[in-house]
């Protein structure tokens, strides 16, 4: 097992990247590295990152503006060799197909549920490591 996975937090709402952090805690499983926490509040951010390339799993905040997480999903899965999987957060739950339509690889409710997002993190977590390995 790698020592940490890094997850892309993608919100322009520090209240919003705060609970995920404290959602995921320092290892949302015991069978997955701990974690350590790259947060942006904006685009180009998330773009530079994933361009450096060494994210594990991206949270994108389908409420942030200008660019919205379900757009960004969408663009990174476009234009990111082996991009990351990505775990989207949505306003409400009839916003599952608009999760699809974007390609995310799962999607929680906002405001964030730790036990559900802790597991929807974990199972992206060992998708992407098994296929690293």
């Amino acid at each position: 097992m790698q020592p940490t996975a890094t997850v892309l937090v993608y919100s322009d709402d520090a209240n919003t990247r705060e609970q995920v952090r404290l959602a995921a805690g320092r290892r949302p499983a015991s069978d997955v590295p701990p974690v350590e926490f790259l947060e942006c509040a904006t685009l180009p951010a998330v773009l530079t990152h994933l361009d450096r390339g060494g994210i594990d799993v991206c949270v994108l905040d389908g409420e942030t503006v200008p660019a919205g997480g379900m757009g960004v999903c969408r663009q990174i899965k476009d234009e990111i060799f082996n991009c990351p999987p990505v775990l989207l957060l949505i306003g409400r739950p009839q916003d599952a197909w608009l999760a699809t339509w974007s390609r995310a690889d799962a999607a929680v409710t906002l405001p964030v549920e730790p036990v559900g997002f802790a597991e929807a993190l974990a199972s992206l977590l060992r998708a992407r490591l098994s296929v690293d390995a």
